[in-house]
């Protein structure tokens, strides 16, 4: 078995246990036997179980990102997001042990933060569509917070209120996007905030940098009046 082969294998042992966990800690012992390896083995890979426990979050993190990478886009970015809130809940419902791991603990990295990223992306798409109230940021913390704390509390004992997770996402999306027939176009901060993320990355040819900088601030005051 190559190197690469057995960590594999002993991260797809370690995330069907916790799958079948129900809640119960994790065993590296039980790890080892169901891997078909010896404890110095997992040890060599991962150190101790504290890094095998970081090394599941991150194989936790990457499974989940890339199904949200693989979901086809609907042309309606405020639909997207909804989208990827219900497949945040969906996988947090399906997978409760490795959720909790992911995001009830302290244990985050590159893989937390590249799932981040993936809802900052969805965010932008609302923001150029001219259907962001809030800056980009602002309405992705208030996303991440609000959906991850609504799985939790579904994982945790609220499963028998199904009405939860879409009143709580309606919600949030209504404190920061626009209807897009009523008043998206005609938002003065909806169009700011538009403005604001077309010019993130780059200085208009017509403008110094100093104009643009001066142009950023007054569109970030009006994005949050």
């Amino acid at each position: 078995m190559t190197e690469i082969g057995t960590r594999e294998r002993i991260l797809d042992a370690a995330a069907r246990l916790l799958t079948e966990s129900d809640g119960a800690p994790l065993s590296t012992r039980a790890v080892c036997a169901a891997a078909g390896i010896g404890a110095p083995s997992l040890y060599h890979h991962f150190g101790d179980k504290d890094g095998l426990l970081d090394a599941v979050v991150a194989y936790g993190f990457e499974r989940f990102i890339a199904d949200e990478r693989a979901r086809s886009a609907t042309g309606d970015p405020v639909e997207e997001l909804r989208r990827g809130w219900d497949a945040n809940v969906t996988y947090g419902l399906e997978y409760p042990a490795f959720y909790t791991l992911m995001y009830g603990t302290a244990r985050r990295g590159e893989a937390a933060d590249e799932a981040y990223r993936v809802l900052v992306e969805l965010v932008e798409k609302v923001a150029r569509a001219g259907r962001l109230r809030v800056p980009v940021e602002t309405a992705a913390r208030m996303i991440s917070a609000a959906g991850v704390g609504v799985t939790l509390s579904l994982i945790s004992g609220d499963r028998n209120d199904p009405e939860l997770s879409p009143r709580a996402r309606e919600a949030v999306l209504a404190a920061v996007t626009t209807d897009q027939l009523d008043d998206g176009p005609s938002s003065p901060s909806a169009l700011a905030v538009a403005l604001a993320t077309a010019l993130a990355d780059r200085t208009p040819a017509a403008l110094t940098e100093a104009e643009t900088t001066l142009l950023r601030e007054w569109l970030t005051r009006l994005a949050g009046a």
